[in-house]
């Protein structure tokens, strides 16, 4: 059951046992417990929900906006810093390098099979080429000028001189700039998705667990702050 009805119904029941034995002391228990879970569900409520008359409800709600750009700013400044994007960069963290082998694999080579092959034919070669199929001739060699051009290029790209100029080239004020306009354009855009509701619940579902417990001890100090005056009452 929720933390918050039973501790309520607990409470309830204790000051009904009370009233109807008569007993003062156990009444006090009963009523001061639901006294503090109360007034802590309904604050833990008042975060989530705005409560008519009640100023200063629905704190999450009405500071949507500031919700947002907190965020963000977390991003920014915590995660998307020129120091961590270097770091991932250069691999430091991670003990190796960037590699752009994958992407050189993804790349399509054929429009520069093409561009060669119109070179080719353009050239004073094209016309003794012409004598032996022309432009069709050199088709068979489309696959293996592709996987040579690849092979060479990630040869290059994997050797530390081309890796330091990288670096270095992202290394420059302006491309670092230029990547962080990039991913606050990103952050913006995700951001600009969510509504109050769904930052309502996300922010709920993660906390509410553990507010559950502010009713819970709510009701328990309560008793026992109903036990001592109760027990300070008889004493006068």
């Amino acid at each position: 059951m929720n933390k918050n009805i039973l501790t309520n119904l607990t409470a309830a029941t204790i000051l009904a046992l009370g009233w109807g034995l008569q007993n003062d002391l156990i009444m006090m228990i009963g009523l001061f417990a639901l006294s503090g879970a109360l007034t802590n569900w309904l604050a833990v409520h008042m975060l989530f929900e705005k409560v008519p008359g009640l100023v200063g409800s629905g704190v999450i709600p009405n500071r949507f906006e500031a919700f947002k750009e907190a965020v963000k700013t977390l991003m920014m400044e915590q995660f998307f810093t020129q120091e961590n994007i270097d770091r991932f960069v250069s691999g430091s963290q991670t003990g190796s390098r960037l590699t752009l082998a994958p992407v050189i694999q993804k790349i399509d080579l054929s429009p520069s099979f093409d561009r060669l092959v119109t070179v080719i034919m353009e050239s004073s070669f094209g016309s003794m080429l012409g004598m032996f199929g022309g432009a069709d001739a050199l088709t068979p060699l489309k696959a293996p000028f592709i996987k040579s051009m690849k092979e060479s290029m990630i040869e290059i790209t994997e050797k530390d001189d081309f890796k330091q100029l990288l670096q270095n080239e992202i290394d420059q004020p302006d491309v670092m700039a230029d990547i962080r306009t990039h991913v606050a354009e990103i952050i913006d855009t995700r951001l600009e998705e969510l509504t109050p509701k769904m930052v309502k619940e996300m922010v709920q579902h993660m906390i509410q667990e553990h507010l559950g417990w502010l009713v819970v001890w709510g009701g328990v100090f309560g008793g026992i702050i109903g036990l001592f005056s109760a027990i300070i009452l008889s004493i006068r």
